[in-house]
């Protein structure tokens, strides 16, 4: 299969689906990332032969041999982004074309084949339509999609797999942080990096999050929700959180966030969050943030405000910043600028709120 070509979807529905009244207890409170729909999507891809054998089928265990390339080389990568219940009944989805396109870059990157576009968006909605009754009604959830790909060659040797597997998974979610929309705590990490200048900084890979788990485990000892990450040269800049973008905004209504030097994942919702916020009349800066220069803000009062935010998360206000020789506050409620701007990117993924940019997709 190449360019504009569409893959044929064989659906072979669940023959023992969860059942009504134990699907609506899951989803009174499914929390982030444990519950799991009936279905999931593969599609294979063989060097010579492309991709092919496209279904949507009951989820279950993946089969795999102890030698597949990805358990020793690593070649994985992945998506997240969600469908929504709409007021007038429609499922939609957002911005998923933008996903489709950073999974082809992060692909690239990985040495790995490049699902088409329109095929991944196509995986997606197939998903949606078998299991639009897993999508939660209430405020705050949604139905997580999670796209993945990896290495399944079976081979021992230092080079790009030949074969590999493409696989959608979804699972109904609730808010990321428990008790909802408050500000969290960062720990600023002084030992480790995410990502150095010519790394997959900027791929959406399993690699770049294990490497960030020995730093979320000290800012857990510390008391702290996150970790920041400072850059891999000067360990002077902010680069970003260990699963999210970071914006600050200043008492003058400007939002700076930290340029995409190849380090940081360009971010869907970072990149909504620079377009709303200039049409909400702010002026918006893509530029380095020193630590030192956010503690100097902060205190001074210059620094007002400071959120993260990512598909799983949305927008989330920073309050506080720890680290190894003290901490700081920013502000004391989420506040305004941040929590205008999560409601109208809330509404617009809703449909409560006009989209003027085509980022909504309805898919039911």
């Amino acid at each position: 299969m190449s360019g504009g070509d569409m893959l044929d979807f064989e659906i072979r529905p669940n023959p023992a689906p969860v059942s009504a009244a134990d699907r609506a207890a899951l989803l009174a409170n499914p929390g982030f990332g444990r519950v799991f729909t009936d279905h999931m999507v593969t599609i294979r891809y063989a060097d010579g032969k492309g991709w092919y054998d496209a279904r949507v089928e009951a989820r279950a265990p993946i089969p795999m041999d102890p030698a597949a390339a990805v358990l020793h080389y690593a070649q994985e990568i992945f998506e997240g982004l969600k469908a929504y219940r709409t007021g007038d009944g429609a499922v939609t989805m957002f911005r998923p074309e933008s996903n489709a396109a950073r999974f082809v870059a992060s692909a690239r990157r990985l040495a790995m084949p490049e699902l088409p576009p329109e095929t991944f968006v196509e995986s997606l909605r197939r998903l949606v339509e078998i299991d639009r009754e897993w999508i939660p009604e209430h405020e705050d959830a949604s139905l997580y999609l999670r796209p993945f790909m990896f290495a399944s060659e079976v081979f021992l040797g230092v080079r790009p797999a030949n074969e590999y597997l493409y696989c959608v998974i979804a699972s109904p979610a609730g808010a990321y942080f428990a008790g909802g929309v408050k500000p969290v705590t960062v720990w600023v990490s002084p030992d480790y990096t995410r990502a150095a200048p010519g790394g997959t900084g900027a791929a959406k890979c399993g690699g770049n999050y294990a490497a960030s788990l020995a730093a979320q485990a000290e800012a857990i000892e510390a008391g702290c929700d996150q970790v920041v990450f400072l850059d891999a040269v000067e360990q002077r800049f902010v680069d970003e959180l260990g699963g999210m973008n970071v914006f600050f905004v200043y008492d003058d209504g400007s939002l700076v966030t930290p340029p995409l030097s190849g380090t940081i994942l360009p971010g869907i919702t970072r990149d909504a969050i620079l377009t709303l916020a200039v049409e909400a009349g702010h002026r918006v800066a893509e530029r380095p943030v020193s630590f030192a220069d956010w503690q100097a803000d902060a205190a001074s009062g210059r620094l007002r405000e400071v959120f993260a935010c990512g598909t799983a998360a949305v927008i989330t206000p920073i309050g506080g910043v720890r680290f190894p020789d003290g901490e700081f506050l920013i502000g004391g409620e989420p506040g305004r600028t941040t929590m205008a701007l999560r409601q109208k990117l809330v509404d617009i993924q809703r449909g409560r709120a006009e989209d003027r940019h085509g980022w909504v997709t309805r898919v039911l």
